[in-house]
């Protein structure tokens, strides 16, 4: 180390590292970069083909990825994935979108069983290269996780991946609902249709559809300030608090496991640029890597998957207007005992919508569900036009 400076932290190692991890994305000149055991290094291209890769890169995405260009990150990264892990053979991990697998080899180089599911041929290519020297360790998958069981008719066509073909190919079974985490995922949500895509998961998750027919399967996301913010806010936060944190604290158990600067990320862009999304109301200065692991209690009180599309809309609809109070909202769904409801509940009378618990929406769901009054049709319009939306 040189005299008179201190030891780079993670965002000034990724900054450092633009020279470095760069290497495929924006056409500079790439460094070998391992960790511990010795792994042969990703192919490097020759300075033609660099821009080769780039141009079709920035031409096939059409949205903005991030990388863990940091060696440093990879580690820590590797950590929080191993904080929390029991004794014995861990849950395979699923890595979607690894990019040129810098976290993948340190991932590889503490023991772990990886899936790399790669959208990019060119990265998908040079991570084949990596399986190809390993025993078994790495298995590389062309897909997207985004496109997992689309509505499209047809047969699918990579990136788009079947989860029933994607799970026979990882060999993960099936087990009960409240059985131990059969698989672990980690990746970057890319901000461009991340709200999307974080209801896509509750969805699926609520009514076990998708990677959820196989159990309770552990997500571990970074995602941005502002989303975590939201998916974590208090009733009362009229601005913050909204359908996807009630829908978000009753089906995970959420863990923040790592906040990290945005500038210690690799993106495609061409000016490596990092295209951070604006937030108002809430701090954006950071990703967030969060565990979302799926309540092993959620489906009590009458919450089944069959009904749980029901569910998910009467919150969403409840936060149409969140200053509301619950009395109106319960009017106007045509129910006339509102008052004995919750009376029985023991909410209330000017409750607001933005002032309830999350486990309050739950406990109205079960009466309403026991009300001859209500009918699940109500919703049954809005379910189908979002479940489609979500899914092509």
């Amino acid at each position: 180390m040189l005299a008179g400076r201190a030891p780079l932290g993670a965002a000034g190692c990724g900054r450092l590292l633009a020279a470095g991890l760069r290497p495929l994305l924006c056409g500079l000149s790439p460094c070998r970069v391992t960790a511990g055991r010795q792994y042969p290094a990703l192919r490097v291209p020759q300075t033609a083909e660099e821009k080769r890769l780039v141009r079709k890169e920035q031409r096939s995405s059409l949205t903005v990825r991030r990388f863990i260009a940091c060696p440093q990150l990879a580690r820590t990264v590797r950590r929080c994935l191993q904080r929390g892990a029991g004794p014995g053979p861990q849950p395979l991990l699923l890595e979607f979108a690894p990019g040129p697998g810098i976290l993948t080899r340190s991932l590889l180089d503490a023991g772990f069983r990886v899936v790399a599911l790669e959208s990019n041929l060119d990265f998908f290519t040079d991570l084949q290269s990596l399986e190809n020297s390993l025993d078994g360790q790495l298995k590389v998958i062309h897909g997207d996780f985004f496109r997992l069981d689309p509505l499209a008719k047809g047969t699918l066509k990579p990136p788009a991946v079947s989860s029933e073909k994607l799970f026979e190919t990882l060999g993960v079974a099936a087990v009960p609902w409240r059985a131990d985490v059969p698989l672990k995922v980690f990746g970057i949500v890319s901000q461009q249709l991340e709200r999307n895509r974080l209801w896509r998961l509750l969805f699926d998750m609520y009514e076990c559809s998708c990677i959820y027919r196989y159990g309770r399967v552990e997500l571990n996301l970074f995602i941005s300030e502002k989303e975590y913010t939201v998916l974590t806010a208090k009733p009362g936060r009229s601005k913050v608090y909204q359908a996807l944190s009630v829908l978000a604290q009753l089906g995970y158990e959420i863990e923040l496991l790592h906040k990290e600067p945005w500038s210690s990320f690799a993106t495609n862009l061409k000016n490596g640029g990092l295209a951070i999304p604006k937030a108002v109301k809430v701090p954006n200065d950071h990703l967030c890597l969060v565990r979302l692991t799926p309540q092993q209690h959620l489906f009590t009180g009458g919450l089944k998957p069959s009904n749980a599309s029901t569910f998910i809309f009467m919150v969403k609809q409840s936060f149409a207007k969140p200053k509301s109070k619950l009395t109106d909202r319960l009017n106007s769904w045509s129910l006339d005992n509102s008052d004995r409801l919750l009376k029985a509940l023991e909410i209330p009378k000017k409750a607001a919508m933005c002032n309830l618990y999350p486990e309050d929406y739950k406990r109205l769901f079960q009466a309403l569900q026991n009300s001859d009054m209500f009918a699940e049709t109500l919703f049954h319009d809005e379910v189908l036009t979002s479940t489609r939306t979500m899914n092509l």
